[in-house]
C-alpha cells in the first residue's frame, strides 16, 4: 500500500504536522487505568530498567562541565562511535570525522530535511509501516512524503532522501542482506541519499541484522549512506538523550556547518557517558535477556490468547494481529484496555498497520507477568 502526502510550505507550522498520535490514546488509558489490578502500559516503549552502572559512573565523572561542548564531539565520542561499529557491527573503513553526536536521534530525524535544504518540490521516501517522525521531518519542510516499500513507486519521480528501518518499529522485521544492498545500489544510481534508522540494531531475537554500512552491503564505501543510532533502548539512556549519525563524510560536514549554527550541542557529561556504554557489552547482553524472557513470556500468552504475531524478529515489540484478515487496529486497542493492557494501535504507523497492535517488552517482569495472567 501506498501513500502520497504533500504539504504547503505556506501553512503555520502547527497546520502542517500531523495530529499527535498518542493524544488518541487517552481514552483508552484511562479504561486501561480502571483495572482493578492497575495499568499495564505497554503502548510507548520507553525504557523502565536501571541505567547501567558504567553510564552513571561516567556521569559522575564528567560532571565538572562549566564550558560549552562542541557541535562535532569529543574525539573520545566520536572514536567510540567507531569502534563499536567496527567491533560489534563488522563495519569498517569510518574516521571519526565521519561521526556526529546527537541529542537522541528523534530531532536529528525530525530536522534531517531541514538540514539538508529540502522543501516543496521535493520528495521525501519512507516505509509503508513507519515510525512517524519520518512524515514529520518532510511536512516540517513541505515536501512530498511516500510511505511505500516499493522502490518502483517512484517512477520518474526520484526522492532526494529515501529512509529505512531495519530492524523496524514497529513490526520488528529485519530486511534481508540482498535487499539492503539493492537499496543501496539503488540509490547511489540515482544519487539520492539513504538515511538508515538503525536503532534496534542490538534487539535482534532470531537471525541476524546488518547495518548498510557493512562491507557486504555498502561495498566497503559509506558514500551516500548516513546511519543513525540511539543508545536509549540499548543502554536504557532514553533520559540521556544519547545518538549519533554516521557516514557519508561530505554529508557529515555539511550537517556539522549547519548544526554549529543552530547550537545543536550534546552536553559533555552525556557524552562522556555514551563513550564509555558503547565500550561495555556486558549491560547489552544482561538488559537483552531480560527483554528476551519478557518477550517469550508475552509472546505466549498472547498466542494462547488467539493473538497472531507478525515479523517481531527484532525490535522491542510485538506486532500483533487475530486472525487470517485481523480486525480493525482499534478494536485490539479497546478490547485489551479492558483487560488493563494498553497498547499502540498500527494505524499509528500508516494505513498498512490498520489491522495489527504494536506492543511494547518495555515493562517490569511485575507488569509483563500481570499482563500475561490477564491474557490467561
Amino acid at each position: 500500500m501506498v501513500e502520497v502526502r504533500a504539504q504547503r510550505a505556506s501553512k503555520p507550522v502547527s497546520q502542517r504536522l500531523p495530529d499527535f498520535p498518542w493524544d488518541q490514546l487517552t481514552p483508552y488509558a484511562a479504561t486501561a487505568r480502571a483495572h482493578g489490578d492497575g495499568i499495564v502500559d505497554l503502548s510507548i516503549g520507553t525504557p523502565v530498567d536501571p541505567t547501567p552502572e558504567v553510564a552513571r559512573r561516567a556521569l559522575v565523572e564528567a560532571a565538572d562541565s562549566p564550558g560549552y561542548p562542541l557541535t562535532v564531539g569529543t574525539v573520545e565520542v566520536r572514536q567510540a562511535v567507531v569502534d563499536w561499529l567496527a567491533g560489534t557491527h563488522g563495519v569498517t573503513g569510518l574516521d571519526a570525522d565521519q561521526v556526529l553526536p546527537l541529542i537522541g536521534s528523534k530531532e536529528f530525524i525530525a530536522a534531517l530535511p531541514t538540514f539538508l535544504g529540502l522543501g516543496a518540490g521535493d520528495v521525501i521516501g519512507y516505509p509503508a509501516l513507519a515510525y512517524p517522525t519520518y512524515e514529520v521531518g518532510a511536512a516540517l519542510v513541505g515536501a512530498k512524503a511516500v510511505a511505500t516499500d516499493a522502490l518502483t513507486t517512484f517512477g520518474p519521480e526520484t526522492p532526494k532522501l529515501l529512509w529505512i528501518n531495519s530492524p523496524s518499529n514497529p513490526s520488528g522485521r529485519v530486511l534481508p542482506k540482498e535487499h539492503l544492498k539493492k537499496v543501496v545500489d539503488w540509490c547511489r544510481e540515482r544519487g539520492v541519499l539513504l538515511v538508515s534508522d538503525e536503532c534496534y540494531l542490538d534487539c535482534v531475537w532470531e537471525g541476524e541484522a546488518l547495518s548498510v554500512l557493512h562491507p557486504d552491503i555498502c561495498g566497503g564505501s559509506s558514500d551516500g549512506i548516513l546511519v543513525v543510532h540511539s543508545l536509549s533502548k540499548r543502554s536504557n539512556l532514553a533520559g540521556y538523550r544519547c545518538g549519533f549519525v554516521a557516514g557519508d563524510r561530505a554529508v557529515i560536514a555539511e550537517l556539522l556547518a549547519v548544526r554549529k549554527n543552530l547550537g545543536l550541542l550534546m552536553p559533555g557529561p552525556a557524552q562522556h557517558a555514551m563513550a564509555a556504554v558503547l565500550g561495555d557489552e556486558a549491560h547489552v547482553a544482561e538488559q537483552h535477556e531480560r527483554y528476551r524472557a519478557r518477550r517469550s513470556r508475552l509472546r505466549a500468552a498472547l498466542e494462547t490468547a488467539g493473538y497472531t504475531i507478525e515479523h517481531s524478529e527484532a525490535s522491542l515489540y510485538l506486532w500483533t494481529t487475530k486472525g487470517p484478515a485481523g480486525p480493525d487496529c482499534w478494536q485490539l486497542v479497546a478490547e485489551l484496555a479492558e483487560q488493563g493492557i494498553l497498547v499502540a494501535p498500527g494505524a499509528f504507523y500508516g494505513a498498512a498497520g490498520s489491522h495489527h497492535v504494536r506492543i511494547a517488552l518495555t515493562a517490569s517482569d511485575e507488569r509483563i507477568d500481570a499482563a500475561v495472567a490477564r491474557l490467561a
